[in-house]
């Protein structure tokens, strides 16, 4: 039976290619890229698992999660993707699963209480302010630059609602590797994960994936192999396509 759904103007309903899902999105404004898809399939989540995706967008990553947790909220401060986000999770029947809430994640205490989740994930603006001009109203602007949420933000927001030992996933860029060290260490979380993500075998990584146990014991860290998202031809690689289709490889 064909899905009908209303739309906003400038909106159009993809297919996440993973159970059935789909998502609205808007022409306007960032729209996920395969970043929050990595994420998905990066993160450490349990079917008993309650958590929080800070920075939700038009909420790809909870859909993702779902099948596999009991509950998720997520935050996202940009109320044109929140609203998005809630109707995606209309359009999935998952209420029963994801929460969406319009807010600042620098303001966390005012929604959440502290050590409540047992899991967090980011996919967080990666660029930081310092060159050439920006539109600070711009909806992909505040997407892809720290206009809203530095990166220290960020990881302080994930610890506060951590509870002890629970696990912050996020994806990043590589060139800022050692700052997200430095954060996590500030906030008494310890790396335990990280995969470099290469575009294809004979690039460099332009992705970072990091995983990190709140007030985890020291060292530990495991460097997993390279990820590469294409093969020369430009198709997706074999692991690639196991995320889209895992019923088919």
């Amino acid at each position: 039976m064909k899905m009908t759904f209303n739309l906003n103007e400038n909106e159009r309903i993809d297919d996440l290619l993973a159970g059935g899902l789909k998502i609205i999105q808007n022409n306007t404004e960032f729209c996920f890229s395969i970043d929050a898809v990595l994420l998905a399939h990066f993160a450490t989540v349990r079917k008993n698992y309650c958590g929080l995706d800070l920075g939700t967008g038009t909420g790809v990553i909870p859909l993702l999660l779902s099948p596999h947790i009991k509950h998720v909220d997520a935050l996202e401060i940009n109320p044109v993707t929140a609203e998005i986000a809630e109707r995606n999770v209309q359009l999935n029947k998952l209420e029963d699963k994801i929460c969406i809430k319009q807010g600042d994640l620098c303001q966390i205490e005012q929604y959440y209480k502290p050590k409540s989740m047992d899991f967090v994930v980011s996919n967080p603006p990666y660029r930081q302010i310092n060159q050439g001009h920006i539109n600070l109203l711009d909806g992909v602007a505040r997407a892809r630059h720290e206009i809203t949420a530095k990166l220290d933000d960020v990881v302080k927001a994930a610890s506060y609602v951590l509870k002890y030992h629970g696990r912050f996933a996020m994806v990043h860029l590589p060139e800022r590797l050692g700052e997200i060290m430095v954060a996590f260490h500030k906030y008494k979380i310890e790396a335990k994960r990280l995969r470099l993500v290469q575009p294809k075998r004979d690039k460099t990584p332009n992705i970072v994936l990091i995983e990190g146990v709140k007030e985890g014991m020291p060292g530990g860290l495991t460097v997993e192999p390279t990820l590469i998202v294409h093969e020369d031809n430009g198709d997706y690689t074999r692991e690639l396509l196991k995320y889209y289709y895992p019923d088919r490889l």
